[in-house]
C-alpha cells in the first residue's frame, strides 16, 4: 500500500517539481525527530512521511506588486543603449503571506523593455547560519527589552563578528550564571530570537534567477517579506554589492531588514536597529555620502526622513526632510526606493497617500552633500492612477520601489492596484527641469531674500 500511494502521488505531482522525491526526503528530516530510534523505515515510508508534511502553494494566488529594479551584474552582450536589468516581486499568495520574486530583462533600445520569460519551478533556497555582529546584538538586546546586566555578560562571550557555535557557548555560560541574573532567561530568549533573524540563503546559481524565492523563514517575517526595496552600492573601496532593505512582517509587527547580495545568489539576511530602522519604507542611497552609510526613513510612517550610519545597520538621528503638505499626500508620504544622483542632487521618486486612500507618485531633490537639504518638490503628481489602474486587490494604487536610469530616461516600474506590474518611461532632463521651476519653500525664500 506504501509503495503504491507514493506511486500515485508522483504519477499526479512529479511533473509540477523540479524533484519531489529530494523534496519529500528533506521534510521527512524535519519530523525524523519524532521517529522512534529503533525503528529502521524504508525509503517509500520516508518519502510518504515526507509527503504528508509538504502542501504546494502558489504564492501569486492574491497578487503580484511593488516591484524595485537594479542593473544585472552582467551586462555582457548588450548595445551601447541598452541597460540588462533585475527586478524584484512583492508576491502575495494565501493567506495573505508575502514573498520576494526575481525577474531580469533588458531596458532599450528606445522606450522598448524585453522581459525574459520566467522559468517552470520555484526553489526557496538552502537556508544556512550566518555570522553575527556583536554590535547589532548590543542594539537589537536593548530594542527589544532584554535585561541590560545579562545583556552586557553575554556580549562579552563573544567577539565581534562569531558564528553560532560561539553563541551556543556564550548561551551555555549565561545559562551556569542565572543564579546572579535574573533577567538571564529573557535575554536568552530575546537573544535566540535575533540569531534566528540573521541567516543566509544560498541558491544553485546554475539554475535561473526567476526561479529563485525568497520565502519568510524568521519568526520577525512569518507573515511577509514585503516591499524590497534594492539599489546597487558601490562601496569606499570601489567593490559593488546589491542592498536591499524589505518590511519583515510576523503579523502583527513591522520591521525594515536588510538582503546583502553579490550575485543574486547568495544572499545574508540581516536585522537593523535604531530610531530610524523603524515601520516601513527604508531605502539605501548608492554610495557612503562624507563617509556615511546614508538611507531614506520613514520611521514615523507619515513624514520622509534622512539617517546616517557607520556600518550600515545600526540607523539613529533621523531628520525629517518632507513632511505631507499638498492634498495629494495628506494622509502620509514617503519614498518609492533609493535615489537617484544627478548633477542637480539625489533625485528621489516619492509616494504619497491622499484622501480616499488614493496613492500618487511624486519627485524631490536633495543636495548631493547634505541629502538633509531639500531643494525643490514637484507640487503636482508625476504619476496617478490612470482610470484602468484603479481596480484590484488594493484599488486606487500606484506604487514603485525603484527605478532605473536608462541614459537620459528612467524606468519606472510600478504596481498597478497592488494586483499586475506596468512600466513607464519618465523623461530624465524634463523631470529635472519641471523640479528647478519649483523649488522648496526653503530655497525660494532664499532666492527672494
Amino acid at each position: 500500500v506504501v509503495v503504491a500511494t507514493v506511486d500515485d502521488l508522483l504519477s499526479h505531482f512529479n511533473d509540477r517539481h523540479r524533484d519531489l522525491r529530494t523534496i519529500w526526503l528533506q521534510h521527512y528530516q524535519r519530523v525524523v525527530h519524532r521517529v522512534p530510534k529503533s525503528m529502521t523505515l524504508s525509503e517509500e515510508r520516508r518519502l510518504l512521511i515526507g509527503a504528508s508534511f509538504t502542501n504546494e502553494y502558489s504564492v501569486e494566488a492574491a497578487a503580484l506588486f511593488n516591484p524595485s529594479i537594479v542593473p544585472h551584474p552582467d551586462q555582457t552582450g548588450l548595445r551601447h543603449d541598452q541597460v540588462r536589468f533585475v527586478i524584484s516581486l512583492r508576491a502575495v499568495g494565501e493567506g495573505h503571506i508575502s514573498s520576494l520574486e526575481f525577474r531580469s530583462g533588458v531596458a532599450g533600445p528606445g522606450n522598448s523593455v524585453t522581459l525574459d520569460p520566467p522559468g517552470r519551478w520555484l526553489d526557496a533556497g538552502e537556508h544556512r547560519t550566518t555570522l553575527y555582529s556583536r554590535e547589532l546584538f548590543r542594539h537589537r538586546l536593548h530594542d527589544e527589552g532584554a535585561d541590560a546586566e545579562s545583556s552586557a555578560f553575554l556580549l562579552e562571550q563573544l567577539a565581534e563578528r562569531f558564528d553560532q557555535a560561539d553563541f551556543h557557548k556564550a548561551l551555555t555560560a549565561l545559562g551556569r550564571a542565572r543564579l546572579t541574573f535574573p533577567g538571564g532567561a529573557h535575554t536568552d530568549d530575546v537573544a535566540r530570537r535575533i540569531a534566528e533573524c540573521n541567516y543566509d540563503v544560498v541558491f544553485d546559481a546554475a539554475r535561473p534567477l526567476d526561479e529563485r524565492i525568497l520565502w519568510p523563514h524568521a519568526h520577525s517575517e512569518s507573515q511577509g517579506i514585503e516591499d524590497a526595496r534594492f539599489v546597487r552600492f558601490t562601496g569606499a573601496d570601489g567593490g559593488v554589492s546589491y542592498l536591499g532593505t524589505y518590511t519583515a512582517f510576523n503579523g502583527a509587527d513591522i520591521a525594515p531588514q536588510l538582503i546583502t547580495t553579490d550575485d543574486f545568489a547568495t544572499f545574508h539576511i540581516s536585522q537593523l536597529a535604531g530610531t530610524a530602522a523603524k515601520n516601513k519604507g527604508m531605502a539605501l542611497f548608492p554610495r557612503l555620502v562624507n563617509g556615511r552609510h546614508v538611507a531614506l526613513s520613514r520611521f514615523d510612517r507619515e513624514s520622509s526622513a534622512i539617517a546616517t550610519s557607520e556600518n550600515g545597520l545600526i540607523w539613529d538621528n533621523p531628520v525629517t526632510i518632507q513632511s505631507p503638505r499638498q492634498p495629494w499626500e495628506l494622509i502620509q508620504l514617503g519614498n518609492a526606493g533609493s535615489p537617484i544622483e544627478t548633477d542637480m542632487g539625489w533625485l528621489v521618486i516619492t509616494h504619497a497617500v491622499g484622501p480616499m486612500r488614493a496613492y500618487s507618485l511624486g519627485a524631490i531633490l536633495l543636495d548631493l552633500d547634505n541629502p538633509t537639504r531639500v531643494l525643490a518638490a514637484l507640487s503636482e503628481p508625476l504619476l496617478r492612477p490612470a482610470q484602468d489602474e484603479r481596480d484590484g486587490y488594493v484599488p486606487n494604487v500606484v506604487y514603485s520601489c525603484g527605478v532605473l536610469q536608462v541614459g537620459e530616461q528612467l524606468l519606472l516600474p510600478y504596481g498597478v492596484s497592488d494586483s499586475s506590474i506596468r512600466f513607464a518611461y519618465v523623461d530624465l532632463p524634463g523631470l529635472l527641469k519641471r523640479l528647478a521651476a519649483e523649488p522648496s519653500p526653503a530655497i525660494a525664500a532664499k532666492r527672494r531674500s
